[in-house]
């Protein structure tokens, strides 16, 4: 204070500065920022009031179309990026980023990727909602960048005003990259000043760039990758990402690559679900026969080990949907290729016993939402967005509606109020501004 008892004017500039550098000036604090949100386990603290969700359901704030692919919603800042299938000139479908008005679902600008080149689809959903080819990694946002990887392992750094490159890699040239069948699914991870991405060659498999420039940190691995997206985590006081590689989880040390710890899991045709990783527990999962497991992680001598806890052959599934985690069960959906028909569980996670299941969600995706948790809002595969509260006690819905039309196999984004769901054919903003407060 001065002698006048006002702030000293070089004090209060000095707070002013570092309150400022405190503060991010480019998102609000509801935004959903990449794949799973905020926290990267696809919960939010955003809560849902459910006294202000009509019977009808929500109402739509805008609807527009959004053809092709499994891409979900990151939304910051006031603009929403999801990846769409569209024909160019050509008459070629190409994978396109688009940035839409997160208020009005107007189309801002759109960047248009690789030529889509899928195999199969037509029967990969129930008779009247089949196919799907097109993208299905979603766009990662920071500040003012917008980072998307394709199918084809294309990188790309873009300006989230104007959509224009700011720095690209290609994975297969610049890294002797290996792609997978059906292609890469795997959403890009921002870990600190990093972007991580799996996909790379012998030697270089699991890969970091500078998300300023786009220069290589670091690489590591001879691993082959899987559709899983790396999974950040401080496990046992290490800061580390795990990748869910075809030869199990492998585990390396976040600022240098190295390898710190890896779990054998069985691999066939194709593992999708991220990885679970809470305290020193490791859950994973996967179709095609292989099922769940779950390890515990500690420290020895030489580094890291994981034992196995449980193991259960083509059970406790998860095809393309990773559950969420509170306190001690899992909630998601745990079925293989039961379209329109396998369930919605609950999974206590040290037993893999099922707790509760209900049918009718086929592989769709939930998350995790309110400050306590208290509430999962589901995405079911036929379109209908259902409440449904994290308890391990039983099944207890608490509003169901069908809000849009397509195969759902992506995750809904819940953000400043609003949520937003994509399906192989459209885009749906359901405004919630009354019913939701973020605490």
């Amino acid at each position: 204070m001065n002698r006048n008892g006002c702030p000293n004017p070089r004090v209060f500039s000095l707070f002013l500065v570092l309150l400022l550098a405190l503060e991010p000036i480019s998102a609000e604090s509801g935004d959903w920022p990449q794949y799973r949100g905020p926290h990267l386990n696809g919960t939010t603290e955003e809560e849902i009031n459910l006294s202000a969700w009509p019977k009808e359901g929500p109402k739509v704030r805008w609807r527009v179309p959004a053809p092709l692919g499994f891409s979900s919603f990151s939304v910051v800042g006031g603009k929403a990026f999801t990846l769409v299938g569209r024909e160019d000139s050509d008459g070629l479908m190409r994978e396109v980023c688009v940035a839409l008005d997160a208020g009005t679902g107007k189309e801002l600008w759109s960047f248009p990727m690789c030529i889509s080149n899928y195999d199969g689809g037509g029967d990969s959903g129930t008779s009247d909602n089949d196919g799907g080819d097109g993208p299905r990694s979603t766009p990662t946002v920071d500040g003012n960048r917008v980072y998307v990887y394709d199918s084809q392992l294309g990188l790309y750094c873009l300006d989230a005003e104007s959509g224009k490159v700011v720095w690209q890699k290609n994975i297969v040239e610049d890294f002797n990259g290996r792609n997978i069948r059906w292609q890469s699914a795997a959403s890009p991870l921002l870990e600190g000043n990093l972007i991580c991405v799996p996909g790379g060659g012998a030697g270089e498999s699991f890969i970091a760039l500078d998300k300023t420039t786009g220069e290589a940190v670091w690489k590591s691995g001879d691993e082959k990758m899987t559709h899983a997206m790396p999974v950040p985590a401080t496990i046992l006081g290490v800061r580390q990402i795990v990748f869910f590689a075809q030869s199990g989880l492998v585990s390396v040390d976040a600022k240098t690559g190295k390898e710190l710890w890896k779990r054998p899991f069985p691999y066939k045709t194709s593992t999708a679900a991220s990885p679970i990783l809470t305290g020193d527990l490791a859950y994973c999962s996967a179709g095609y026969g292989i099922g769940g497991g779950l390890a515990r992680l500690k420290k020895t001598a030489t580094g890291f080990e994981a034992e196995e806890v449980w193991r259960k052959e083509n059970d406790v599934i998860n095809h393309w949907s990773t559950p969420v985690h509170k306190d001690g069960f899992l909630y998601g959906m745990f079925s293989f290729k039961k379209h329109g028909e396998g369930p919605m569980q609950c999974v206590e996670l040290l037993t893999g016993e099922v707790k509760w299941s209900k049918d009718k969600y086929g592989p769709g995706n939930c998350i995790l939402t309110g400050a306590k948790g208290d509430k999962l809002l589901a995405l079911a595969d036929n379109g209908e967005l259902v409440v449904v509260e994290a308890t391990p006690d039983d099944y207890k819905e608490l509003a169901r509606n069908d809000v849009i039309d397509g195969k759902c196999w992506s995750t809904p984004t819940l953000a400043n109020g609003r949520i937003y769901v994509r399906s192989t054919k459209e885009a749906v903003c359901l405004d919630l501004s009354g019913a939701l407060e973020t605490k």
